[in-house]
């Protein structure tokens, strides 16, 4: 609540804070030794030899935090997650950046780190997808790929000893992401599971959820076989050769239809409203949002609203209730 910047009325207030009041006591029922502050003892077996990890320390034989946060257990490794930490990058992340600045043989990206991220120009593929070495004219087209203020998904490839990242994109779900929005959440929000790349198929649109705290919600895009690309594009040059008005059936494919547009933004205001209320951001819960406010017949704008930010909490205590029991 401290957080939260509503206009909530008096009614209002009194079932958020009770709403958010049951999901606190739904989480310390399911583990009571989850959420942790300074100083709380952290409950192990003495007999077994433990690992302590990162926010625990021991004092007078007992293992206790030494920071706020929630207690995760890896085989005999024990250590404290920050809930409000900034993103801390790993091997193998799916992330999304923006690129700031064009350098010899690299982009350099804004990743929401301490420190930008590069992604050389030998750890992609090139447009035409011929795995090739690559030349001074390459280098001199770079531009043509990625360009300043461009927004793309890579892949965290390594470190620096410096601590710069390194980026891979030699896959072709990743590159330059265009007809969508940028969404900018905590990255603790989000959950790092084995796939990141969602396909809302019954809306038409792709959403990325970045481990770096960097969400993109975007018209649906195949991914091509690299084989292919050049025949389709000699196809599409003669056809458009071909035709009286080329300009005209351009300007068709490349506009994006309203009622994608509008799915796009309905998902972003799910994810704006689950972020503000601090909630964890899956491809399950978003979807349980937008079709609630499908249900219930609301605008677009009107997701923003005070009164559906209660009803989303509410519905998450239904939500928690429900899997509850079924444990």
């Amino acid at each position: 609540m401290k957080g939260m910047q509503l206009s909530l009325n008096k009614t209002q207030k009194l079932r958020l804070e009770k709403a958010l009041e049951q999901l606190e006591s739904l989480s310390s029922k399911s583990n009571s030794d989850a959420s942790v502050t300074v100083a709380d003892n952290i409950s192990v077996d003495c007999e077994d030899a433990i690992l302590k990890g990162h926010g625990t320390a021991e004092l007078d034989g007992r293992v206790v935090a030494t920071l706020c946060g929630v207690v995760e257990r890896v085989n005999k490794l024990v250590y404290v997650r920050a809930l409000r930490a900034r993103y801390k990058p790993e091997i193998g992340d799916i992330i999304v950046g923006r690129v700031i600045e064009v350098a010899p043989k690299r982009w350099r990206l804004e990743i929401n780190y301490s420190q930008d991220a590069v992604l050389m120009l030998s750890s992609m593929n090139l447009p035409d997808g011929i795995q090739r070495r690559r030349t001074a004219v390459d280098e001199l087209n770079m531009r043509s790929i990625f360009e300043e203020n461009d927004v793309i998904c890579a892949e965290v490839r390594g470190f620096q000893h410096d601590g710069c990242l390194h980026l891979q994109a030699r896959s072709q779900k990743y590159g330059k992401l265009e007809r969508g929005q940028l969404l900018t959440i905590p990255p603790y929000l989000v959950k790092k599971r084995k796939q990141h790349f969602h396909h809302l198929e019954q809306y038409g649109i792709d959403l990325i959820l970045g481990c770096n705290g960097y969400v993109w919600v975007g018209e649906h895009v195949e991914v091509k076989d690299p084989m292919l690309i050049e025949d389709q594009s000699n196809k599409s040059d003669q056809q458009n050769a071909d035709s009286e008005n080329p300009m005209s059936t351009d300007e068709v494919e490349t506009c994006t239809p309203l009622e994608t547009r509008q799915n796009i933004c309905r998902t972003a205001n799910a994810i704006r409203v689950l972020s503000t209320l601090g909630f964890m951001i899956t491809v399950e819960v978003i979807m349980a949002i937008i079709n609630l406010s499908t249900s219930l017949n609301l605008g677009i704008h009107e997701m923003l609203g005070p009164e559906f930010y209660v009803l989303v909490a509410e519905k998450e205590v239904e939500r928690r209730s429900s899997l509850g029991k079924r444990r």
